[in-house]
């Protein structure tokens, strides 16, 4: 697996970033980095996102230089193994009021809106990281049959609770 591209963000972060598609692969590679730069002494925060990591720094750092290569010497020995997590069931209601894409889902994918249904709620999907909103999960795992191109203008407010497909994602 190639090395993340690492770009400064100001004096006091760097971001490390994959290319796409998100994979469950990249992103415990992604984990296991924030695991192991949480313990470096110049670091004071990991920022996972979906396919990338921002290190804050405790200083700003007039050259993130040593940072940089200390990410690069790290990258190849750092694991894809699954960590410990649970399991949680999300109850979801799909189609109406509750689900106004339904039917944009099924005409896209070609498939009728029950295989969407039975398609979406029989997988199981890993939460990648926690999003835009609090608690608002970005997961993998989609069946890639299921994948439909995000809205051109996103909406403006959408019912709490909301299931969505975006690209190769759910959340």
């Amino acid at each position: 697996m190639q090395p993340p591209q690492l770009h400064p963000l100001g004096d006091r972060a760097l971001l490390c970033s994959l290319p796409p598609p998100a994979t469950l692969p990249q992103q415990q590679r992604i984990w296991a980095l924030a695991t192991l730069a949480s313990e470096w002494e110049e670091v004071s925060e990991v920022v996972p996102g979906m396919n990338n990591l921002t290190l804050i720094t405790k200083r700003p750092v007039a050259d993130l230089d040593t940072l940089t290569q200390r990410v690069l010497k790290s990258w190849p020995k750092l694991g894809t193994t699954a960590s410990e997590g649970r399991t949680v069931e999300i109850p979801v209601v799909y189609g109406g009021s509750a689900g106004p894409d339904l039917d944009n889902v099924a005409r896209h994918t070609g498939l009728s809106t029950r295989e969407v249904i039975e398609r979406h709620s029989s997988a199981e999907y890993v939460v990648y990281f926690l999003g835009f909103l609090p608690g608002f999960a970005y997961m993998g795992g989609l069946d890639a049959s299921l994948a439909t191109p995000r809205h051109t203008t996103p909406r403006v407010s959408i019912p709490a609770g909301s299931v969505g497909i975006g690209g190769e994602q759910t959340g």
